[in-house]
């Protein structure tokens, strides 16, 4: 009877299997078929628990969940013991590789839904994970990214064992702000401490003996003076190619991301989400695949990333500098995630000061350098107002869509070479909104060069005047015109339309547009004529004769279409102000 309880104690309990067993290396292993997998089995999982060595955890199977992830879609069930009895099944040990006599049955990736009282996982069978070298450059229809359909939350007994995103360097007031957009893709974002703040894309020295199984592993999506990553366990290494999570991370499908090794810091024991807690050391190889049962990661491999310079300074009265702050950091490459990560850690570099304050105005100056040799030159003013959004997420979010727009190009991808910001913070709300014109006479000649004065009216102060000289077009025709005294929206807002209206844009047309979009802190002076005005691409093409309007008509399509007004803005001058330029005045002259 005595021998009989000890057999079942050992059997629950998996100790002696644990024991048995020395720590995984990396080369090729021996792996134990789905259909060799028994009910009451003793295993063995690896995973670290602190540091950056695994540790043995006991399993028993249980037994196979047949279908429960879609057609052949098997799990194995298993009951883990030891310390992960005591932490459960924790985020970040996604992957951890289980044995059976030595032999790999697969990755812990799923457990029991929420206050399960027992460590239970689902084992994500290996012969699934190797699948993942033989596929192609097909991307997923599921995949996690900003603007697709909101992840539904599953209510199954086992759920994927997720894998959050650590944010480090991230202010909460950030988080908070992109939680919503974060939440849609069902990303869990946890703020984090010390963080990927040494890491550069090039793999370190003695990356061949890295990520071994059971070690941690993250993919980083940015590093430097603030971070992004993902952490997870490997599974599997042949010594030159990495299996991990055992699930997706993004479900992203072929991908260049840098792969990092981990060190845990602890596992934060819980019934509800107990989460493994840790930084990314140093980059080893780049991540290549994100698919339905795991991660494929090459060891040695370099990722491209985006080296992002922030200047954030503090300025005085005029033109002094009271503070400056720089910002070096370094982003992921993807055509929807690199938009989102330049909102969010242009966002967090303005939050993360003393002198945030909500009358504040933000300055903003940036040059986006490209391999080709083209350059964008952006510029922006924004101010508090009484939206409920802050202005400093107005103005990353403003930011991001200059890259939503480069890098969704239906034609080619972009390939950028840096980002330098520069954002100078106003201790004041500046606005002025234009009142007025006026002009000694309304009766002018052709070619005539008429001084005007314009008025503009600021947030809580005494109205502005500016003097300015507007000269009067030679080619003018005799009658009634009007000059145009306007801010940047209303004269970037047809040209805006005609972009959005031809859907196949390539880059250089895309950067001819950005760069010729007007900047909202400064008055544009145009004489406006009763001809119309055509958009296509990034061209104006005022006063079209008919013949030629007609042919460029034939040639449209609706993917390429003309988009007119009935009048002309001939753009003559502009003036810079130190406000935020809203509305438009029309002032009417007669040329005799």
């Amino acid at each position: 009877m005595k021998s009989r309880l000890m057999v079942a104690f050992l059997a629950i309990s998996g100790v002696v299997f644990a024991a048995d067993m020395a720590r995984p290396k990396a080369g090729k292993t021996e792996i134990l078929p789905l259909k060799d997998v028994k009910p009451g089995m003793q295993a063995t999982a690896w995973t670290v628990f602190q540091g950056m060595e695994p540790d043995p955890v006991p399993v028993e199977i249980v037994g196979v969940w047949k279908n429960y992830l879609g057609p052949k879609g098997d799990v194995i069930i298993g009951k883990m013991g030891g310390r992960a009895k005591e932490t459960n099944v924790a985020a970040g040990m996604s992957g951890s590789p289980v044995y059976i006599n030595g032999k790999l049955i697969g990755a812990v990736a799923l457990r029991m839904s929420t206050f399960s009282p027992d460590a239970i996982c689902g084992i994500t069978p290996i012969e699934s994970m190797l699948e993942i070298e033989d596929f192609d450059k097909s991307r997923p229809a599921d995949a996690r990214v900003p603007g697709a359909e909101p992840v539904k939350k599953q209510q199954a007994a086992v759920v994927p064992i997720e894998t959050p995103l650590l944010f480090s360097g991230f202010t909460d007031t950030t988080l908070q702000a992109f939680e919503p957009t974060l939440n849609k893709m069902g990303i869990t974002a946890v703020q984090g401490g010390a963080g990927a703040g040494v890491l550069t894309a090039k793999p370190v020295k003695g990356w061949e003996k890295s990520l071994n199984p059971g070690e941690a592993v993250s993919g980083v999506l940015v590093s430097g003076d603030m971070s992004v990553t993902g952490m997870g366990t490997v599974t599997y290494n042949d010594g030159k190619k990495i299996l991990a999570f055992g699930h997706p991370f993004f479900s992203l499908g072929p991908v260049d991301m840098p792969m990092a090794k981990s060190e845990i810091l602890m596992v934060l024991a819980s019934s509800y989400q107990p989460t493994k807690f840790g930084n990314a050391t140093e980059v080893v190889g780049a991540l290549h695949q994100d698919r339905f049962s795991g991660i494929m990661g090459e060891l040695g491999a370099e990722a491209p990333t985006i080296p992002v310079h922030v200047k954030v300074r503090t300025m005085g009265t005029g033109t002094q500098v009271l503070k400056e702050r720089d910002l070096h950091f370094d982003v992921f490459v993807h055509q929807k995630w690199t938009p989102l990560l330049m909102s969010m850690t242009l966002s967090n570099s303005l939050s993360q000061m003393n002198e945030y304050a909500d009358e504040m105005t933000y300055r903003m100056s940036g040059k986006v350098d490209l391999m080709s040799g083209s350059k964008i030159n952006l510029g922006t003013m924004l101010t508090a107002s009484d939206a409920p959004n802050p202005p400093t997420t107005l103005l990353a979010n403003w930011w991001g869509e200059k890259f939503n727009r480069l890098y969704l190009n239906p034609v080619d991808v972009p390939k950028l070479r840096g980002v330098d910001v520069t954002v100078d913070v106003v201790p004041d709300r500046r606005t002025a909104t234009i009142d007025s014109a006026w002009t000694p006479s309304q009766d002018v000649d052709a070619g005539q060069d008429i001084p005007v004065k314009v008025f503009l009216r600021p947030y809580r102060g005494e109205r502005l005047e500016r003097s300015l000289t507007v000269k009067v077009p030679v080619g003018l025709s005799k009658g009634e015109h009007r000059i145009l005294f306007s801010d940047a929206e209303t004269l970037n807002r047809l040209q805006t339309a005609a972009a959005a209206n031809n859907r196949y844009l390539n880059i250089p047309e895309t950067i001819s547009l950005l760069n010729q979009e007007r900047q909202n802190n400064r008055l544009y002076v145009s004489f406006v004529e009763p001809r119309a005005t055509y958009y296509s691409e990034d061209k104006t093409l005022p006063a079209l004769p008919g013949s030629i309007l007609n042919v460029l008509q034939t040639e449209r399509t609706s993917n390429r279409a003309l988009v007119g007004m009935p009048e002309t803005a001939q753009e003559q001058q502009s003036t810079e102000f130190d406000q935020v330029v809203n509305g438009s005045y029309s002032l009417r002259i007669n040329v005799r």
